[in-house]
């Protein structure tokens, strides 16, 4: 009698414990980081291309908008593939420096990544951005289908009849190219190198001469 009582127990505590053991698992924090993260993913992503100048003073105003998931700084709108960053720095690829953003579409709007863009680039500038010169620092849009085409051709539009410029804006509307995503060293290169970052855009005159066109905008 006893014999089965023990058999009894010991096969409730076996029962007990498989029961537990997920819950156990779950438990664990790396686990449930990543059931969160699977939880809170979007479902859908969606991609634009922007052209600024130095691609490393692009990526960090896109970041910091809700809905942004990524920036990747590279090259696109060139003849070459592949190329680097010396073949496109030194002007002969017809490449230009851009960034590429991976967002979330039911959190942020493409209309309003073009805020973003439009308050973070000399649009009157046809020789290219600030202190960097050349085609392959000039801005630029990339659209990818027909609806980020009549947005950005809308945005542009907006802006030459503000009346805030005397000139010509000089920002280009292009179908997207093959984006080629740049050197490791060059991406998120505003954490990475954080006092160098500040040094180059103070040199280059970019906040001072945004300042001057928006102002607090």
């Amino acid at each position: 009698m006893k014999r089965r009582w023990i058999g009894l127990i010991v096969c409730i505590l076996s029962l007990a414990l498989s029961f537990a053991a997920p819950a156990c698992a779950a438990d664990n924090p790396a686990e449930q980081a990543e059931l969160v993260e699977e939880a809170i993913a979007p479902t859908e992503t969606a991609s634009a291309i922007f052209a600024g100048g130095c691609f490393w003073c692009m990526e960090k105003p896109f970041d910091e908008l809700p809905g942004v998931l990524d920036t990747t700084s590279g090259y696109t709108g060139g003849r070459v593939a592949n190329p680097s960053y010396r073949q496109v720095s030194g002007g002969g690829t017809g490449h230009v420096e851009a960034v590429q953003v991976t967002y979330d579409p039911t959190q942020v709007s493409y209309d309003q990544l073009l805020e973003v863009f439009w308050r973070n680039v000399d649009p009157v500038d046809n020789r290219g951005q600030f202190c960097d010169k050349g085609s392959q620092y000039r801005s630029a849009i990339f659209y990818q289908n027909d609806e980020q085409a009549m947005a950005a051709e809308a945005s542009k539009q907006l802006l030459t009849t503000s009346g805030k410029f005397n000139q010509k804006i000089a920002t280009d509307i292009r179908m997207a190219a093959e984006f080629y995503a740049a050197e490791d060293y060059h991406q998120n290169y505003y954490k990475t190198h954080p006092a160098r970052y500040k040094v180059y855009r103070y040199a280059c005159g970019r906040d001072q001469r945004l300042e001057a066109i928006w102002g607090a905008e």
